[in-house]
């Protein structure tokens, strides 16, 4: 059986899977011979026992794979009818022996009707049948001519081998797990076409409390459907904010009049985590790791799914099942969550917050009929981006660059390449400039409130921030315009900025963008918008330490501060960040995943470390976020008070620091 390859390795992590709270899903397509049942049956079995070697719990085979899907008019033949329902017996004796759920398809009598069903099979049992409810009858398909639909029973059971088994739409099978903080994991059943309807059976099944749908399906290829149909389980993981397992049969059903590729798929709430190669003879197994907590925790913040009501009752049946520890993942880390893995999409990422600053900045403008704007120009990559911002607004509204007034500020760390890249980045682009060197003013300011200038203080850093801010704020009031500050979504959420300092302004453009991206911002401008000197500007601005310049050089007019030696790597924090605002995740589980994420760039204790000082931090400084400036959200991570993050500035931290202290590395 061919494995996709889509996992990675883990290593020394106590934690895995259970503080993860993981459900392993498998999406298989066997080897497959039409109306050979006993072949059928053997390449099943032998997938089954394959998938279950490596963890699978819940594992989705395609519609009708025990017959195939194309029988056509064999569907009718009492022999092929009566092969099916005695090769469910084998099926239920390996589940009793090798544990796991699978969901199998079949073809099944009741009474007169003949259906296309799926049955869960767990414990050695079947739990359930649940027959297909749309029969698609257009184009290719023609199931009308064979089964009945889910709505034409009316009966609550069906024998199969001798046994009255349920019946029916109205069932969830509830995965209980024992000796594991792993969460009970429900789970819903449909069947191909039911995904394509208007309202898909599904779609009752999430709002009733089902965490994962099956699906067994035999879609038969056309040109471009394959990304339809991608995309459509994908949105409907999304949109019911569930996991999602599509199997699909293979390239052994019948190519008399079309072709099958085997396509399976496994969503999470928008996500594809892993997706099977189509057309390959080779029996396949797609695994996906289904995060259960992330699903929870996001229909807990939706107040949309909270309002919903299913519109029929279920059924909840219990299986009991056992943790599978592992080593291997099967979904991949992202490491760095706000920064999209393809050039392309990246690129366009970066197009589209672009537009999202520009138009933002430009209704403010309109709005309040103001052609000036005043922002501090340092030469770093925040400051350089809220300009770009600004050229691009002007440019669009006709208004004179020469409205855009970029004021270099030095002071006591400021470093000759920053002042000199900021003053020929205003020079190239054409916007107002002027440099206000701040020294004198900061040392009259030490000798007002009698503070000592050898002493490095944060009275001494932060001094120099507020003297920058009032000189914006004043100038613009001379010039009638409006402050534009440059911080970003990363400083904000470590209170890494200076309180009524760089903290304040009158428009933020920034706010929105994780510092990780922002470098990827103005080296995307870099190369879309400029060429020549002023693209190579912008290049040495994108490769220039990150760090706020309010120490003194040393002697050798190098930088004695660099952010990330102080704070920790912004890699680091924007997961942290992410993983948080996003998903709600414990701080266990945020260190897990980024020992995972981040093998083999920071070990253990360096994670541990930074993830103590970003709880801290951001514990600490939401006083600063309490009274922000207006400015546009970008992604789905924000920190407006005003939207989309409430939280008291006097909150106490030890909840999560506590469980930080247990874990041991």
């Amino acid at each position: 059986m061919k494995l996709m390859p889509n996992y990675q390795q883990i290593t020394a992590s106590p934690f895995f899977p259970s503080s993860l709270s993981l459900v392993r899903a498998a999406a298989l397509s066997p080897k497959l011979r039409v109306a050979d049942v006993e072949y059928n049956t053997e390449q099943i079995i032998k997938s089954y026992a394959d998938a279950r070697a490596v963890g699978a719990e819940i594992l989705v085979f395609p519609e009708l794979c025990i017959t195939g899907y194309t029988c056509g008019d064999l569907f009718l033949q009492t022999a092929l009818l009566s092969a099916a329902e005695r090769a469910i017996q084998k099926i239920e004796d390996v589940t009793a022996s090798l544990g796991g759920t699978a969901v199998i398809g079949v073809p099944l009598k009741q009474r007169d009707q003949l259906y296309n069903c799926a049955v869960v099979i767990s414990g050695g049992r079947i739990q359930a049948c649940i027959p297909k409810t749309f029969l698609p009858n257009y184009n290719e398909f023609y199931e009308m001519r064979w089964f009945a639909s889910a709505y034409d029973s009316h009966e609550e059971v069906i024998s199969i081998n001798g046994n009255d088994i349920p019946f029916g739409q109205k069932f969830l099978f509830s995965l209980q797990y024992t000796n594991s903080v792993v969460p009970t994991v429900l789970l819903g059943v449909e069947i191909c076409e039911d995904l394509w309807a208007v309202r898909a059976p599904s779609t009752d099944m999430c709002l009733a409390g089902a965490h994962v749908i099956a699906n067994l399906s035999a879609s038969p290829e056309t040109l471009g459907k394959g990304k339809y149909r991608r995309d459509l389980v994908n949105s409907h993981s999304a949109r019911s904010m569930c996991g999602y397992v599509y199997s699909s049969a293979g390239v052994g059903e019948s190519t008399t009049d079309l072709v099958f590729s085997g396509h399976n798929i496994i969503c999470e709430n928008g996500m594809v985590i892993a997706e099977g190669e189509r057309y390959t003879w080779d029996a396949t197994c797609t695994l996906g790791d289904i995060d259960i907590e992330r699903l929870q925790n996001e229909r807990l913040r939706n107040s949309t799914y909270r309002t919903e009501r299913p519109a029929k009752r279920y059924t909840v049946i219990p299986l009991h099942v056992e943790e599978q520890r592992t080593s291997i993942l099967y979904r991949t880390v992202n490491p760095r969550p706000f920064i999209p893995h393809q050039i392309s999409e990246r690129e366009e990422t970066c197009k589209e917050i672009f537009k999202m600053q520009c138009t933002a900045l430009m209704k403010r403008l309109i709005h309040i009929n103001c052609k000036n704007v005043v922002l501090g120009l340092s030469g770093g990559l925040d400051s350089t981006l809220a300009l770009l911002v600004c050229i691009a607004a002007f440019d669009k509204l006709g208004y004179d660059r020469s409205g855009i007034h970029a004021i270099s500020m030095p002071g006591f760390g400021t470093t000759s390449r920053t002042k000199t890249n900021a003053q020929e980045l205003a020079e190239h682009t054409g916007v107002s400039f002027s440099t206000i060197d701040i020294s004198a003013a900061v040392r009259r300011h030490f000798s007002d409130i009698g503070h000592d200038e050898k002493l490095h203080d944060l009275v001494y850093e932060n001094s120099q921030a507020r003297e920058r801010t009032q000189i914006l704020m004043d100038y613009s009031q001379r010039m009638g315009g409006i402050v534009i500050g440059t911080g970003d979504l990363s400083e904000l959420a470590l209170g890494w900025c200076t309180y009524n300092g760089d903290h304040i302004s009158m428009y933020s453009v920034n706010c929105g963008v994780p510092k990780t991206l922002v470098r990827y911002m103005v080296e995307w401008c870099a190369h879309e918008a400029f060429t020549g000197e002023l693209q190579r500007i912008l290049t040495d601005i994108v490769a220039t330490p990150v760090t706020p310049e309010l120490l003194p050089l040393n002697k050798d007019g190098g930088l004695e501060q660099q952010t990330e030696d102080v704070i920790g790597p912004y890699a680091l924090h924007d997961f942290f960040l992410h993983s948080m605002m996003r998903f709600q995740f414990s701080p266990a589980k945020i260190f897990t995943l980024a020992t995972i994420g981040f093998a083999g760039e920071y070990d253990s204790p360096v994670i541990l470390k930074w993830l103590r000082v970003f709880y801290r931090r951001f514990f600490m400084h939401q006083f600063k976020r309490s009274c922000l400036p207006d400015g546009p959200k970008i992604g789905s991570v924000a920190l407006s008070p005003r939207g989309d993050w409430r939280m008291p500035s006097d909150a106490m931290m030890s909840v999560w620091m506590n469980e930080l202290d247990r874990i041991g590395v």
